[in-house]
């Protein structure tokens, strides 16, 4: 499946504690016998040193499309769906998962607004734009997600489709000493 590739270090209570690689592609991997690999020097996302201790890498492959629809002056918006919203995912064959799933969500920064996992791995940007002041899943059909991102100034909506072109890897579990 060709796609980006995002990547996070959990800590033994399933927490994110690192986002690793974000929207990579396939070249920013070294390829191995055994498959892609990526150093991880021991830190957290705030470039502190972690404990000792257990840890699990497992990320996703992701080919959904975007297509930014600006629709001019701030807008309240449609009925919001519930968060998380749970996707089904393409079965990856290296697993025995029957009917693969992921919780998806919404979150912003100074500079994107991008679509995450629920447990906070960022998967796509959804638009590189700051000053987003609400973000929400606001239509779902079943293959197509649509998100409203709203500003002061304007509102943009931004449809994903497939939804469902995307795949969970895990790497396994691994001791930092």
């Amino acid at each position: 499946m060709e796609g980006t590739i995002s990547l996070g270090i959990y800590d033994s209570d399933g927490k994110l504690v690192r986002t690793l690689k974000q929207e990579s592609e396939l070249d920013e991997f070294e390829v191995g016998d055994d498959g892609l690999s990526v150093r991880w020097d021991g830190k957290d996302d705030d470039g502190y040193d972690l404990p000792a201790g257990k840890y699990r890498a497992h990320g996703y492959i992701v080919a959904t499309k975007i297509e930014p629809v600006p629709i001019g002056a701030t807008v309240l918006g449609p009925p919001i769906l519930e968060t998380p919203i749970r996707v089904s995912l393409v079965r990856n064959p290296l697993e025995k998962s029957d009917t693969p799933s992921v919780d998806l969500d919404l979150g912003h920064d100074d500079e994107n607004a991008f679509l995450k996992t629920g447990d906070g791995l960022p998967l796509l940007t959804l638009a590189n734009l700051g000053d987003v002041q609400y973000a929400a899943f606001i239509n779902r059909s079943e293959q197509t997600l649509t998100i409203l991102l709203r500003r002061p100034s304007d509102s943009i909506l931004v449809k994903l489709s497939p939804i469902s072109k995307m795949m969970a890897f895990d790497c396994g579990e691994f001791e930092l000493k």
